[in-house]
């Protein structure tokens, strides 16, 4: 069990600020994981969150051109594929997802009890949490399920685990931020056992200047759309 392989996908754009601060608040070591790899796709920054990242011992990829959150996300997954690891942890790289909420995450997956685990911010909703974002999220949650008939408490969480079985089910073709719905409908499709743990949020100014939930909402639906009518054809 201790000689599982975790590698912790990090999407990253403009991050240089706050990357080394992340990666160095990533644990050391996991129960049940005996090797743990942070690693970076540096989505074409124009600052210097790849040096930064490298200079911290995480493995860093680099696209050439901006294909959007959905996309480096696909890359680190790819990736993750290739480099054989046992689980797959997505995380955000501005600071907001806690590494103290890792273990929850991976546990679910070491003891094989499911395929992919989701980290929910609306299980347990923070007093620093806007009121908006809990109104857009359980929008998104409504939008989500719309399209792929399944309920989950927070759709559009992008700190999630994966066992090696999920990663080589799950087909991404979405590049912006409706992937994150677009996996609840992978997990569907390849019925997939999942559940939710509770996770924390850390809301910085820096952190909160990241999110356009309103915009954010409009692109998800149009990229949804989008994937339909390419489904369809």
């Amino acid at each position: 069990m201790s000689s599982k392989h975790l590698i912790i996908v990090l999407p990253a754009y403009n991050e240089a600020r706050v990357i080394s601060q992340v990666l160095g608040s990533l644990p050391k070591k996991l129960r049940g994981v005996g090797k743990i790899t942070p690693l970076v796709i540096d989505d074409n920054s124009s600052d210097n969150t790849r040096a930064m990242a490298e200079s911290c011992g995480a493995v860093c990829l680099r696209h050439s051109v901006n294909l959007g959150a959905g996309g480096a996300t696909i890359t680190g997954l790819e990736a993750a594929r290739s480099m054989n690891a046992d689980i797959v942890v997505t995380m955000d790289s501005d600071g907001q997802h806690d590494p103290n909420d890792l273990q929850s995450l991976v546990d679910p997956i070491v003891e094989k009890e499911v395929d992919v685990v989701l980290g929910s911010r609306m299980k347990q909703v923070s007093k620093a949490m806007p009121s908006h974002k809990v109104w857009g999220n359980n929008v998104l949650n409504g939008i989500t399920y719309l399209f792929f008939r399944i309920w989950v408490s927070d759709s559009q969480s992008g700190y999630k685990a994966f066992s090696r079985r999920a990663i080589e089910s799950i087909q991404i073709s979405t590049c912006g931020y409706e992937i994150c719905s677009e996996m609840i409908g992978e997990i569907k499709r390849h019925k997939l056992a999942f559940t939710e743990v509770p996770i924390s949020t850390i809301y910085t100014d820096y952190s909160k200047s990241k999110c356009q939930l309103s915009l954010n909402a409009v692109n998800i639906v149009l990229g949804l759309l989008l994937r339909q009518l390419r489904n369809s054809r």
